[in-house]
């Protein structure tokens, strides 16, 4: 196993918390298997592999996990069998549960416009926090994307970002001038407050000094969302898809969007085509005569 999850980072670049997913997911697997009394991964059985899916289904796993899963399994057997440790593949033949299109929580233009307003700008940790969600909706960013920026990688001058996105991918995202006004102002007035003169190249550093985690922003944002009134539920990719949705609602190109996203795929973006013509039908429902 460790094998494995060791070539997911040498061979494919993947981030450290798919990798973490994945070792879960396997270790789950192998745990369930001990339970049946099987102790070897590389000895599996398809018919057990099918076992294993019928009681996730019976325990009720979501259909989006177990498709992480078989995404997982079908990996490690696949390096398995690249390694020549099996012969078969146990996950041929098996295929992914389907997946319903569930379209992300959208929040509207006044609900970013009043969460953007909620933080105090007087007070160190609020005009940090009022940096940070200018710059999540104003360059669509994902919550690791966003705690992993150091200073280097800003460039106030020109107005962009460097982003070091899934699998080590970089991209550069314009910042637009209502951010990069908030950034200049919080880096030099409050971050070295935060800092308390400890060194550190982090752009967002949390109240002891260091980067701020993920978990700590999601409760940042909860926090300005109660603040700010908005009932809806909330997390840093709300904004990501606040973004990508404000964005192609205005006109924008959806290649355009899926540059900025950093999305490999434009089937990914799609999803965003799709809010925007429900919105337009919920619009059209409520305020056309014959709606």
């Amino acid at each position: 196993m460790r094998l494995y999850l060791d070539s997911l980072w040498l061979e494919k670049g993947l981030a450290d918390n798919t990798r973490q997913s994945y070792q879960r997911d396997l270790t789950h697997f192998a745990r369930w298997l001990g339970e049946q009394g099987e102790d070897d991964l590389n000895a599996v059985t398809g018919q057990q592999v099918m076992a294993y899916l019928a009681w996730r289904h019976s325990a009720n796993y979501s259909s989006r996990s177990t498709a992480r899963l078989l995404s997982c399994l079908r990996g490690f057997y696949r390096f398995q069998l690249r390694e020549n440790a099996i012969s078969e593949n146990p996950l041929a033949g098996i295929e992914n549960p389907k997946l319903p299109r569930s379209l992300p929580k959208l929040l509207t233009e006044s609900d970013v416009e009043a969460l953007l307003s909620a933080p105090d700008v007087d007070d160190a940790v609020g005009l940090r926090d009022k940096a940070m969600l200018e710059l999540l909706y104003a360059c669509g960013l994902r919550v690791t994307e966003l705690t992993q920026l150091t200073l280097p990688m800003l460039n106030l001058r020109q107005g962009v970002v460097r982003v070091l996105g899934k699998g080590s991918k970089e991209r550069l995202v314009p910042l637009g001038e209502e951010a990069a006004y908030w950034l200049e102002r919080y880096i030099t007035s409050k971050r070295s407050e935060l800092l308390a003169a400890r060194p550190s190249e982090a752009v967002f550093p949390s109240t002891r000094g260091v980067a701020m985690t993920r978990q700590t922003f999601w409760y940042r944002i909860k926090h300005w969302a109660r603040v700010a009134g908005i009932e809806k539920p909330l997390s840093p990719h709300t904004l990501r898809h606040a973004f990508a949705t404000h964005l192609i609602n205005h006109g924008a190109d959806l290649r355009v969007v899926q540059l900025l996203l950093g999305h490999s795929d434009l089937s990914t973006t799609q999803i965003y085509t799709h809010v925007a013509q429900a919105r337009m039908q919920s619009l059209h429902k409520m305020h056309h005569p014959r709606g």
